[in-house]
């Protein structure tokens, strides 16, 4: 039986993890340096299923985390949680051309089959999305898909460990690393060393320097994402405006209050560096505001940026770190980990607690990542 879990690392999946845990009644620590987290700058769209993205492991891990939002939201609810940092207020995603905009309907339609809360899926043209966003520019058609949703990672993140903690669980903001008896893997803060009936790596692109320190080889690398926060001065009522996925790494992300999300970036050179690049920033201002030139007006009231884990195939992976007994790992989630990483962290909160999981894992192995040097 599960008595104690550590966790190593508190973005999205780690936040999961410890939440779930703790309802649980386990006793749940977790580790978080509170550094660069790619939640912080994740640009918060929760609509996987008009993603052209062919591989079928990917889409099946999305499809579920996209599903998993409203049962996590209802959870949160019960507990007592009055606001909540995700809402389904539908998607819109261009295309150039109307064979384009066409294709992505088809495909929306075939997978609604199998996954009924893609909702409503219409083609509008530029006026049809104008009479919802007002001043709306960008020349291209839209599809409009009602089970579309946008979340607030970093309050999510906040919110669900505040819920952990209120069910028992312990917040450490420290670095750790990690030692090996035998196959038990335990943490190391300080000059302490922590003993765990399982332990939980969820720390990104962090986990390859901590597999590192155990002699693992690990197929993780850093991807810089930064993002920029408006505030739109507007009698418009912007909490039920879509989100906006434009071409490219462009999304428009409308929150309550005039607050506007634009983002992000896709940086696989710049390591961990967290700087704001001034240059990129301004490029994607520039875009947004060629599709809604209100946001011209907008104040930048500032700027996220963080760092994204991705393997060299760009899947994700998670499950047990080979070669140990109580070790589970999750990373490479990429741009999507916001959408994923819910389900993972579920799944990993499962597995750590020696719990069935109704889900293929076995398709997402650690052991074609990480493996012994």
């Amino acid at each position: 039986m599960t008595k104690s879990v550590a966790i190593v690392g508190a973005g999205i999946v780690g936040a999961t993890a410890a939440y779930q845990l703790s309802k649980k009644g386990i006793a749940v620590t977790v580790f978080d340096a509170g550094v660069g987290q790619a939640t912080k700058a994740a640009a918060g769209i929760i609509c996987p299923w008009l993603s052209q993205r062919r591989n079928k492991d990917w889409y099946q891990l999305v499809s579920h985390g996209a599903a998993y939002y409203p049962l996590l939201m209802e959870q949160l609810r019960a507990d007592g949680v009055t606001y909540l940092p995700y809402e389904q207020v539908g998607a819109y995603i261009f295309k150039h051309t109307e064979k384009q905009l066409k294709k992505v309907e088809e495909m929306a339609i075939e997978r609604r089959v199998d996954a009924p809360m893609i909702g409503e899926v219409e083609a509008l043209s530029r006026e049809d999305v104008a009479k919802v966003i007002p001043g709306w520019a960008n020349p291209d058609g839209a599809l409009y898909c009602s089970g579309g949703g946008r979340v607030d990672g970093e309050k999510l993140v906040a919110l669900l460990l505040e819920q952990a903690v209120k069910n028992g669980a312990t917040v450490k903001r420290q670095k750790v690393s990690l030692s090996k008896e035998g196959e038990d893997i335990r943490v190391v803060a300080g000059e302490e060393v922590h003993s765990f009936d399982a332990v939980i790596l969820s720390s990104g692109a962090w986990v390859k320097e901590l597999l590192e320190g155990l002699d693992y080889y690990v197929d993780v690398r850093p991807q810089k994402g930064q993002l920029i926060e408006l505030e739109l001065e507007t009698s418009e009522d912007t909490s039920k405006w879509p989100v906006c996925m434009l071409h490219g790494e462009i999304d428009i992300l409308p929150f309550p209050g005039g607050k506007i999300l634009v983002g992000a970036t896709h940086e696989n050179t710049k390591g961990f560096d967290l700087t704001p690049d001034e240059a990129l920033l301004d490029g994607m201002y520039e875009e947004a505001c060629a599709s809604l030139p209100a946001l011209k007006a907008a104040k930048r009231s500032g700027v996220r940026v963080g760092t994204r884990a991705y393997t060299s195939d760009f899947l994700p992976f998670f499950g047990k770190v080979p070669e140990t007994s109580n070790a589970f790992v999750a990373s490479g989630l990429g741009s999507s980990g916001l959408t994923s990483g819910v389900w993972i962290g579920e799944l990993l909160a499962r597995l750590s607690a020696k719990e069935t999981v109704d889900f293929d894992v076995e398709n997402y192995p650690p052991k074609n990542y990480i493996r012994k040097t």
